[in-house]
């Protein structure tokens, strides 16, 4: 709920926020006055006035845009200073996505949140955790020579979770993973040694990392996510396929954090329950 102030502590309120807006900006009175189109005089009223008497909407309006500030935050309607269309731009930005996250770009936003838990919903299996060949079968026929970049980039994230204090969540569907065991969908043609090396892989890493790396598994027939990266408290990202919708603003982070919880909550499989899934998908690759 949002609290009522007095008419005078919001007049007084005003006065503050005009004088630091005027420092911030470098202006003084009798600038702003010719931005604002008034006299001296009642820009000297507005600074230095005692009521609860408040400037017409059209007088808050222009000071806002002359000083770069929002009218809201002149009035104490927000704590944010910046205007609407400057705090959207910087609350959400849109990235190019590459085939494999290879770019400076991606590794920054785990570099940036080095020590907050993050908290992962991958398109296919985690890049971080795959085998050299895994990523060589998966990325060569997009990417080339280029592939080596993935996997540079790829074992550069699993180090950088290693030392950084982080801890990784992961929430995969089950049925990703099964369709990976048996080389089907996506995984269709992948060979079966490779498939074997991998559950191996992600059985060594489990092993070794666990409990910083924690992963759960649900059924996507009862609950459902899109890819997403929830970088602590300071950023959560959307993966579309060509690009990355990256939202910085607290209350959308939250809203992914909670969408994550309810994830780990409804899990058929809890991060204890991993390795032994993982037995069972060892066996699912001799078939």
């Amino acid at each position: 709920m949002r609290k009522n102030i007095d008419k005078r502590d919001r007049a007084g309120l005003f006065r503050d926020r005009l004088v630091q807006a005027l420092a911030e900006k470098g202006e003084n009175q009798s600038s702003l006055a010719r931005l604002v189109g008034v006299d001296r005089s009642t820009i000297s009223q507005l600074l230095t006035g005692q009521g609860a008497r408040l400037p017409n909407a059209q007088v808050v309006a222009e000071c806002a845009t002359a000083l770069d500030v929002s009218a809201d935050w002149l009035l104490g309607l927000t704590e944010r200073p910046e205007r609407l269309a400057d705090l959207l731009a910087t609350s959400m930005t849109m990235t190019e996505a590459p085939r494999a996250l290879i770019d400076e770009t991606i590794f920054g936003w785990h570099q940036e949140a080095a020590g907050y838990k993050i908290r992962h919903v991958p398109a296919t299996l985690p890049d971080m955790l795959k085998t050299r060949d895994m990523l060589r079968w998966e990325y060569e026929p997009q990417l080339g020579r280029t592939a080596d970049q993935a996997i540079g980039a790829s074992e550069d994230r699993l180090n950088l979770l290693a030392r950084s204090g982080s801890d990784y969540e992961i929430a995969l569907p089950l049925h990703e993973l099964e369709a990976f065991a048996r080389a089907e969908g996506y995984y269709r043609g992948l060979p079966a040694e490779i498939r074997a090396e991998q559950i191996e892989r992600l059985r060594q890493l489990y092993g070794t990392l666990y409990p910083a790396l924690r992963i759960y598994v649900f059924d996507a027939r009862r609950v459902f996510s899109s890819p997403v990266t929830i970088f602590g408290p300071l950023l959560a990202v959307l993966y579309l396929g060509r690009h990355y919708i990256a939202f910085r603003d607290s209350a959308r982070v939250t809203s992914f954090s909670a969408h994550f919880d309810w994830l780990v909550r409804e899990a058929e499989l809890g991060a204890r329950d991993f390795p032994t899934l993982l037995d069972r998908l060892a066996q699912d690759t001799e078939l």
